[in-house]
């Protein structure tokens, strides 16, 4: 076993998954298609990584609960047609995760879609059996709430204090800190960089290359508040 975190607990869109268009352009659908106020496409970006729910109260403080199931099932419907998919794992991917399964790294999702999106990613990704736990928003609280990664530490038996989380938005940061462990920020996703280092990330990436060279490194300090 690796000495110093064993456990790597990755969000998925936008870390993974190039999806950050697919989820902006399926919401943009749904909205116009059920006549809501519209919203600009940064304001989507923003609160990628919340559970659905949590995201439609962000966008629509003022609608009624009882409405967010007619927007479930619309913006699925759009971001399930085979039309609209166009979401590709970002560039070396497979590789870098190959590579910390062969150093001794057990890996693990922690992710704010659902678990139909996720199986059909992985699915087709052909990344299934790289993670050892999988937890997405329908099975546990949204982030910033750290229940789903509570869950895969019960799970796996790994402590915090060896466990790193690997995201790209401030939830991830958040939900990593209520949790004890790491945060690994990564500058090609939802969030800004400014974002990430003032929710107090170790590091940030700019390539998903670099991450086992950064394992091997001295362990820099944070870049932001703990």
């Amino acid at each position: 076993m690796v000495e110093r975190w064993p456990l790597i607990v990755f969000d998925w869109d936008g870390t993974l998954m190039d999806s950050t268009q697919h989820i902006i352009e399926a919401a943009l659908r749904a909205i116009d298609e059920l006549g809501l106020a519209p919203r600009e496409p940064e304001a989507i970006r923003s609160i990628i990584g919340l559970g659905l729910k949590e995201s439609w109260s962000s966008l629509y403080s003022d609608v009624a609960d009882e409405d967010f199931a007619a927007f479930t099932k619309v913006y699925r419907r759009h971001f399930f047609s085979d039309e609209l998919y166009r979401s590709t794992l970002f560039p070396g991917v497979s590789d870098v995760l190959s590579e910390l399964l062969a150093r001794g790294h057990r890996l693990a999702i922690a992710t704010g879609k659902g678990r139909p999106g996720l199986d059909r990613d992985l699915g087709r990704t052909g990344l299934g059996a790289f993670f050892t736990v999988t937890r997405t928003a329908d099975e546990s609280r949204s982030k910033p709430n750290p229940d789903m990664l509570l869950d895969i530490l019960a799970q796996t038996g790994v402590a915090p204090s060896a466990t790193l989380v690997v995201g790209d938005t401030e939830y991830d940061v958040e939900m990593a800190r209520r949790a004890g462990t790491a945060a690994l920020g990564i500058s090609w996703g939802a969030h800004p960089s400014d974002r990430l280092r003032k929710a107090g990330v170790l590091d940030l990436l700019d390539d998903i290359a670099e991450l086992p060279g950064w394992l091997d490194g001295p362990g820099p300090e944070k870049t932001g508040p703990p």
